[in-house]
């Protein structure tokens, strides 16, 4: 395979040994994509993602020594792993960790028993600059997580979320509000009668001025700024 075709580069970071088995086999059945190396903590996924620069990290939630939070975190903040995109694998009935992961700079996350056609798909969209979210999921998260529902407080910019906000234009607070639906560019340049690439413009905007790493973060910056309830 060409520099210019090379395959997708994974790390698999999971305690549980035979469910990384699984995913391998699946992701290794794909000419673009190849897992590089595996781990069964955080730790040991923190070393091999420096060590390996890969292009997606899979992160369990739940593990031994440091767990796929803390990992996450320290992954995203590196400026040496840049490129490299996480997304956070969890349990549904577990998934209160999920809008942390996201804060923590994961670029999304799925269910564990998540089809092997929607992981492959998901792990080409993040590296494309794409999010793995899925509305209806991320929408329960958020309102379990910030207090959302009937009767919940509404919540307010801070001072410094007031000034990113500011940034926006009008055009982008709409794109931004867009965002919050999980929506793809095409599916949000249909309903607003633009090209598709006239949205994908107004998306890397709202990324630069909300000084967010990808479209999960804006849409966390929407629903803790209230801009979305």
């Amino acid at each position: 395979m060409s520099a210019e075709h090379r395959a997708i580069r994974i790390l698999l970071a999971d305690d549980q040994a035979l469910l990384r088995a699984g995913f391998a086999m699946v992701i290794d059945s794909q000419s673009d994509l190849q897992v590089v190396d595996q781990a069964g903590n955080g730790q040991d996924a923190l070393a091999a993602a420096r060590a390996q620069q890969p292009d997606v990290v899979l992160m369990d939630i739940r593990m031994p020594i440091m767990d796929g939070l803390e990992a996450t975190r320290l992954i995203t903040e590196d400026p040496a792993l840049s490129d490299t995109r996480v997304i956070v694998l969890t349990t549904f009935d577990t998934d209160e960790y999920a809008l942390e992961a996201l804060r923590a700079g994961a670029s999304g996350f799925l269910l564990k028993d998540v089809k092997p056609e929607t992981l492959l798909d998901s792990i080409r969209t993040v590296t494309t600059g794409g999010a793995v979210i899925a509305p209806t999921t991320t929408r329960r998260l958020l309102d379990a997580t910030l207090g959302g529902g009937a009767g919940a407080r509404r919540r307010f910019p801070d001072a410094r979320q007031q000034e990113k906000l500011s940034r926006l234009t009008n055009r982008e607070r709409g794109i931004l509000l867009e965002l919050a639906t999980g929506d793809s560019n095409n599916e949000i340049a249909a309903r607003l009668f633009v090209s598709e690439a006239t949205v994908k413009t107004h998306v890397g905007q709202v990324l630069a001025k909300l000084e967010v790493r990808d479209r999960v973060q804006a849409v966390v910056f929407a629903y803790e700024t209230g801009l979305v309830a």
